[in-house]
């Protein structure tokens, strides 16, 4: 429901949000299907965004790196956030709005400009673990 101009309110737990969108996203949270496991804990999310941002405290990739120390970063929020409050420079993206989207290999944190050069380096682990280990001697 909507709540003052602006506001969006969920209606379960009453939390508000400025768009439409961001309360349709949060509503997942209160569904007790989880389609999305964890393959290290096991722990079920509701969206690929979610898992993918969890897998992350498991696998350590840190794709966005902060261009003026070199510090790296999980989620692309916690680079914009660094790089305001450390080095005085805004980096937020408005919704939608055009930016260089970087592809992350979640199994080793490789990040490509392109979706064919990520689609290439993916292709190298799938070989990786198609290849049947020799056998010690």
């Amino acid at each position: 429901s909507q709540v003052g101009e602006n506001a969006f309110q969920c209606r379960l737990c009453g939390k508000q949000f400025s768009l439409q969108r961001l309360l349709n996203r949060h509503l997942k949270c209160h569904s007790t299907l989880k389609r999305f496991l964890c393959r290290y804990c096991g722990k079920g999310f509701n969206d690929t965004f979610d898992l993918k941002r969890h897998t992350r405290t498991h696998t350590g990739v840190r794709p966005y790196k902060c261009s003026d120390c070199g510090k790296a970063f999980t989620q692309r929020c916690s680079l914009e956030s660094h790089s305001k409050k450390v080095h005085r420079r805004v980096l937020a993206y408005a919704h939608k709005e055009r930016r260089e989207k970087l592809h992350v290999c979640e199994e080793c944190g490789h990040t490509a400009a392109t979706a064919e050069e990520h689609l290439s380096h993916c292709r190298l682990h799938q070989q990786a673990a198609a290849t049947p280990a020799l056998p010690y001697r």
